[in-house]
């Protein structure tokens, strides 16, 4: 895993985070929920990003076609 990707990962839930809570103090939970859902749905398409690049390094070295 590169560097970059692993720190775009980690902005990102701190800035949900960040947002999150300035929801809640406001009274809008239910803005901070899909804010949380939101992000949680960037971060897995990243890492499914991830996962199918891995796959496609492990068929190239073994030669799995």
């Amino acid at each position: 895993m590169q560097v970059q990707e692993l720190l775009q990962i980690a902005g990102i839930g701190i800035l949900v985070a960040v947002i999150g809570q300035i929801l809640t103090r406001a009274g809008r939970d239910d803005m901070a929920t899909l804010t949380s859902v939101a992000g949680l749905a960037i971060v897995l398409m990243l890492v499914v990003t991830l996962i199918a690049e891995l796959f496609g390094n492990v068929q190239s070295i073994f030669g799995l076609y």
